[in-house]
């Protein structure tokens, strides 16, 4: 089965007092790349969202998104009071130096700086917080899995139909293969006796057949039509196997090119170069497709 490089999952958990959103955002990439964003006061946690994230994905961009709120309590946060005494006794002074005999109101005095604590331990949060964090964490990953096995159902539809093409124009190639030397055969055979009846010369047989016979090993393609045949059942075994196989595909994929290449240079047929150039253009469809994935 394969597995597409880019996908797209969200979760939401609300439990524990802490309510966690996770987004998880994948595009194609050669190795592992993961770059968690979210609050600060949770960022000691990037290694166990790493480790987390490695049992769902192997390579890839991955970008993860996290939000975290905790729900206030009673004993979150705390009036310093010393600091409020502090502020309301320089706003009586001013008052008193400037004229005014206002009272300042405390809740105005609340809104300035270190009047108001948050009781914060950010060891303990991030510990108690991570049963949660794990668990949506958990649940985005596996509709980011979801979606990206759908791709790569779709993609390895797309990569057999390309496959199918190149080997109904390896068939005809591999019919047309042996023909091409019964031509050439043909044609020289047709050339020498034209010379030989002008020049009134003669030519040994065994120089013809000699002639025939380099040309014949020259365009032989049939170890390289062996070969591909090969390559095409290997690439189907990959498409079937329970682990995704991206890598593996890409290295085939360049195999089949080179043989195809090969049989494009050596056969001195028409014809041939025609599905040549047919097969190429699936073989370039099928790098893009494997580009994505894993």
């Amino acid at each position: 089965m394969l597995l597409s490089m880019t996908g797209y999952g969200d979760a939401h958990l609300h439990a524990e007092g802490v309510s966690v959103s996770v987004e998880v955002r994948s595009v194609n990439n050669r190795y592992f790349k993961l770059a968690v964003r979210g609050n600060e006061l949770f960022s000691g946690l990037e290694s166990q969202i790493e480790g987390v994230t490695r049992k769902f994905i192997n390579r890839g961009t991955i970008t993860i998104n996290l939000r975290i709120k905790q729900d206030v309590t009673a004993d979150k946060y705390r009036i310093d009071t010393a600091v409020l005494e502090s502020y309301m006794q320089q706003i009586r002074q001013l008052g008193e130096k400037v004229g005014l005999s206002e009272t300042p109101h405390i809740d105005s005095v609340l809104q300035l700086p270190g009047v108001v604590q948050e009781n914060t331990d950010t060891d303990d949060e991030q510990f108690n917080a991570w049963p949660v964090i794990e668990k949506t964490l958990k649940a985005a990953l596996e509709k980011f899995d979801t979606m990206r096995r759908a791709e790569g159902e779709n993609t390895t539809k797309d990569l057999r139909e390309n496959l199918a093409t190149i080997a109904s124009h390896l068939e005809t190639i591999e019919a047309k293969s042996p023909l091409v030397v019964d031509g050439y055969r043909d044609r020289m055979t047709e050339r020498v006796n034209k010379v030989l009846e002008e020049f009134d010369v003669t030519v040994d047989p065994a120089t013809l057949l000699r002639e025939v016979a380099i040309f014949t090993d020259r365009v032989n393609i049939s170890e390289e039509i062996v070969r591909l045949k090969s390559h095409l059942g290997q690439f189907e075994k990959f498409l079937t196997q329970e682990e995704s196989a991206g890598r593996k595909l890409d290295f085939l994929t360049q195999e089949i090119f080179r043989e195809t290449n090969t049989i494009g240079s050596k056969a001195n047929d028409a014809e041939i170069a025609r599905g040549v150039v047919e097969m190429k253009t699936a073989i370039e469809k099928i790098r893009e497709q494997i580009q994505n994935i894993e």
